[in-house]
C-alpha cells in the first residue's frame, strides 16, 4: 500500500510566519465562504434515499441492482482515489493549495460518503435476500458471509473515522485562525484510513466477482 500518511505528514506547516505565540500553529487564513455541509446537495440526496426506499419497497431485481451496483461502485472509486491517487497529491501542493482543494472537496464528501454506503449496504443486503444468498443452503453461502463482514467493517471505517475526521477538518478550517497541526493530523488519518479501506474495496471486488460468476 501506498504511504499516503507520510506525503501528508506536513499538510500545514505549523512554521510559516504568522502562527500564533506559545508554540500554537496559526496555520494559513481560513476560507470563510465554505458551507461544511452543502445545502443545495442535500435535495440530491433526499430523491436518491427516497429512491432506494421505494427499490427496497417493491423489491424489484434490477432497480435493486441498480442501487447495489452503482452505489458500490461510486464508494470502491472513492477510496481507492482518495487513498492511492489524491493523498500522494496533496502532499506535494503548495499550503494554499491543499487548504483551497479541501475546503471544496471535503464538503462534498459529508454528503456523498454517507449516501453511498447505506444505499451500498441496504440494496446489498436487499439483493442477497432476493436472490436466496442468505439461506445457509446456498452453495456460496461462505462468500457471502466474507462479503458481508468485509464491508462491514469498510462501513465503520467510513462512518466512525473518514466522516468524523473531515468534519472536524471543516470546522478547524472554519475558525479565524485554524491550528495547521491539528488539521495535518487530520488529514492524515483521512488518507491512511481511504486507504485501509481502498485496499479492502480490492477484496470486496474478488468476493463480487466470485459470487457473479458462481
Amino acid at each position: 500500500m501506498t504511504d499516503t500518511s507520510g506525503t501528508l505528514g506536513r499538510l500545514l506547516p505549523t512554521g510559516q510566519p504568522g502562527t500564533a505565540t506559545g508554540g500554537t500553529a496559526a496555520g494559513p487564513a481560513a476560507r470563510r465562504d465554505f458551507q461544511i455541509v452543502p445545502l443545495r446537495g442535500l435535495p440530491v440526496v433526499a430523491a436518491v434515499l427516497a429512491g432506494l426506499v421505494a427499490t427496497v419497497a417493491t423489491n424489484t431485481l434490477w432497480a435493486v441492482d441498480f442501487f447495489h451496483v452503482v452505489s458500490g461502485g461510486i464508494w470502491t472509486t472513492l477510496d481507492l482515489f482518495l487513498g492511492f491517487v489524491l493523498g500522494p497529491i496533496l502532499g506535494r501542493l503548495p499550503v494554499p493549495a491543499r487548504t483551497e482543494l479541501t475546503t471544496r472537496l471535503m464538503p462534498k464528501l459529508m454528503l456523498i460518503m454517507p449516501t453511498v454506503v447505506v444505499c451500498t449496504l441496504a440494496a446489498g443486503f436487499q439483493l442477497a435476500r432476493h436472490l436466496g444468498y442468505l439461506y445457509p443452503t446456498y452453495p456460496d453461502h461462505a462468500w457471502v458471509v466474507a462479503s458481508f463482514v468485509v464491508v462491514a467493517l469498510m462501513a465503520v471505517i467510513a462512518l466512525g473515522l473518514l466522516e468524523p475526521a473531515n468534519l472536524a477538518v471543516l470546522f478547524e478550517l472554519g475558525k479565524p485562525r485554524p491550528d495547521g497541526e491539528v488539521i495535518g493530523r487530520l488529514m492524515r488519518r483521512f488518507v491512511a484510513t481511504a486507504g485501509i479501506t481502498g485496499a479492502m474495496q480490492v477484496a470486496t471486488l474478488v468476493i463480487m466477482t466470485r459470487l457473479a460468476t458462481s
